[in-house]
C-alpha cells in the first residue's frame, strides 16, 4: 500500500482492505507511521510516536488494525507516560493501567501509533503548549490547528491518521474539528466512559470520543465506545438501534433553529455566518423547516459558571499533579493565565461551586425547554476561521476572568453543550476566501446522537467535502 492510497481511506475502508487481506495490519502500519513522520515535521502534532509498532489491540476488532492515536490528556495508557500539556509533568507521569475508554479502543481494534499534542490542561482553544510548542494546521501552516484536540485533528486533516482521539469540555472536538476540516461529535454526557479515575470530566462538561473524516466513521466508533462500565455514576438512554445505522437514515421534517450571532456579543466573521445561512437553504430544500431561533440564555450566567468550573478543576488537578510529582506549581512550570486560573480556583469555597452547578441547572433548563420546540439548533463552531497562531496565548499575563473571556469571546458558541450535557457535532461544510475550513455545528438535546448523525449524513452527501485536501497532506509524501 502507498501513501497516497492509504490517506484516501477511512477507518471503515482501511478496516475493510485489512479484513479482506488486501493488506496486512502490519504493511498499514509502516505506512501509518511514515505519513505520521512525514507531515509532523510541519505540524509538531505528536508528543510520543510513532511507536515502534502499535500498542496491542484485538484483532477481531471493528477497526482491526486501523492507525490511531490518543490525545495527551485524560485517557490513559498502561505504561506510556502522559504529560498533560504541562511542564508541571516533567517527561511525564507513567499510568500504571488503561483507563476505561482506552480498554474500548484497543477492543475495537485500533492500533494506537502516537500521543498528541493539548494545550497545558487542555485549557485553550488552540494547542501552543510550551511543553510542546505550537501545533500548525495543515491548511495553512500559519495558523491554529484549533484546541484543545489539535494534534489529533491535524494529523486527521493530513492524511497520516483516519481518526484520532479527542475530548471536550468546552468546545475541544468541535473547535479543532471547524478548524481542519473534520467530523467532530461532542457526544451527551454520561455517553462515553471516563473512568475509573473519574466519573463525570470537568463537573460533567467533559466528555470523550474523537475526530474523524467521515461521519460513518464517527457513527461507528461511536458503536463501540458507547459501553458502560461498573461505578459509573449513571447509566443513560441506549440508542434504539447502532448508530452506524443512523447514517443514511431518513431524518424525517425536522424543526431547525438557526442562529449566527454570538450569544457572547463578539465578533462572528461574515464568511463563517454566511456558510451557516448556505446549510440552512441546503437543509430547507432538504424538507426542513428552518426559523431563526435562539434559547434565551444570559451569557454572563454562562461565563461566570463555566470560569468557576473550569478553575476550580484545574486547581483540584493541579493539586493532584503537586501530589505526584512532588513538585510545587509555579510560574516556572505553568503558562501564565494557567496559574492565573488555578490560583482564582484555589480561591473559591464550595459555596462558589455549587452556585455555578445551579447556574448550570438554570441553564440546562432553559436549553431543555427551547429543545421541545425545535428539534436541532443550527450555529457556526467558532467564530471565525483557524485564528493565527499565538492568538489564544495561554502564556498571556491575564487574570482568569481576562483569559476566560478572551478564549470564549472567540469560541462563544461551543460551551453551551458541555454546561448542559447535550451533544453536538461539527461539520465541515465551507471553507474561507484564504482556503481554512469552516465548520458548522447542530446541537439537540440529550441522547439526540442518532438524530444529530441522521442529518450529519445528509449534509455530507449534499455539501461533500471528502475531496478537499490541505496543503500539508501525507499524499504529497507517497
Amino acid at each position: 500500500m502507498k501513501i497516497d492510497e492509504y490517506a484516501a481511506l477511512d477507518a471503515t475502508a482501511l478496516a475493510a482492505v485489512i479484513a479482506a487481506g488486501e493488506v496486512t495490519a502490519d504493511e498499514v502500519a509502516a505506512v501509518a507511521t511514515a505519513a505520521i513522520t512525514e507531515v509532523n515535521k510541519e505540524l509538531n502534532a505528536v508528543v510520543a510516536g510513532p511507536f515502534d509498532r502499535p500498542l496491542d489491540y484485538a484483532p477481531d476488532g471493528r477497526f482491526a488494525g486501523v492507525p490511531f492515536a490518543i490525545k495527551d490528556l485524560v485517557c490513559q495508557i498502561a505504561g506510556v507516560p502522559t504529560r498533560l500539556g504541562t511542564r508541571l509533568t516533567g517527561t511525564g507521569l507513567v499510568p500504571p493501567a488503561d483507563s476505561h475508554l482506552m480498554e474500548r479502543f484497543r477492543a475495537a481494534g485500533l492500533a494506537t501509533l502516537a500521543v498528541t499534542t493539548t494545550p497545558e490542561l487542555g485549557f485553550n482553544g488552540n494547542s501552543e503548549a510550551l511543553a510542546y510548542g505550537s501545533t500548525r494546521n495543515p491548511w495553512h501552516t500559519a495558523h491554529s490547528a484549533g484546541g484543545s484536540s489539535g494534534g489529533s485533528a491535524a494529523l486527521v486533516a493530513a492524511g497520516a491518521l483516519p481518526v484520532a482521539h479527542a475530548n471536550d469540555g468546552g468546545g475541544s472536538i468541535r473547535i479543532p474539528a471547524a478548524c481542519n476540516g473534520l467530523v467532530g461529535l461532542k457526544p451527551s454526557r454520561g455517553r462515553v466512559p471516563s473512568g475509573p479515575g473519574h466519573s463525570e470530566g470537568l463537573f460533567g462538561c467533559g466528555v470523550e470520543l474523537a475526530v474523524s473524516r467521515t461521519v460513518r466513521d464517527t457513527a461507528a466508533l461511536l458503536d463501540e465506545v458507547a459501553v458502560s462500565f461498573p461505578g459509573d455514576p449513571f447509566v443513560i438512554a441506549q440508542p434504539a438501534r447502532p448508530w452506524s445505522q443512523e447514517v443514511g437514515a431518513d431524518p424525517g421534517r425536522l424543526r431547525i433553529a438557526l442562529h449566527t450571532e454570538s450569544w457572547a456579543g463578539s465578533y462572528v466573521d461574515p464568511e463563517v455566518a454566511q456558510t451557516v445561512e448556505a446549510v440552512a437553504q441546503v437543509l430547507e430544500a432538504a424538507g426542513h423547516h428552518v426559523e431563526r431561533a435562539t434559547p434565551r440564555i444570559e451569557w454572563q450566567t454562562v461565563l461566570n459558571s463555566t470560569i468557576t468550573l473550569w478553575t476550580t478543576f484545574l486547581a483540584e488537578a493541579v493539586a493532584g499533579l503537586e501530589a505526584m510529582t512532588g513538585t510545587k506549581a509555579s510560574a516556572e512550570n505553568l503558562e501564565r493565565a494557567t496559574l492565573a486560573c488555578v490560583e482564582h480556583g484555589r480561591s473559591l469555597d464550595a459555596l462558589a461551586l455549587c452556585a455555578a452547578l445551579d447556574a448550570g441547572n438554570t441553564i440546562t433548563r432553559e436549553v431543555g425547554r427551547f429543545f421541545t420546540e425545535y428539534d436541532l439548533l443550527l450555529t457556526p463552531v467558532h467564530n471565525t476561521p483557524a485564528p493565527p497562531l499565538g492568538h489564544l496565548d495561554q502564556n498571556a499575563d491575564l487574570t482568569a476572568v481576562e483569559w476566560a473571556t478572551h478564549l470564549f469571546d472567540n469560541c462563544s458558541f461551543t460551551p453551551l453543550y458541555n454546561q448542559t450535557g447535550m451533544p453536538a457535532i461539527s461539520l465541515p461544510l465551507g471553507q474561507s476566501t484564504r482556503g481554512l475550513p469552516i465548520g458548522v455545528q447542530l446541537g439537540g438535546p440529550a441522547c439526540s446522537e442518532a438524530l444529530l448523525l441522521r442529518v450529519a449524513a445528509q449534509l455530507e452527501q449534499a455539501m461533500p467535502w471528502a475531496d478537499r485536501r490541505p496543503r500539508v497532506h501525507a499524499a504529497n509524501f507517497g
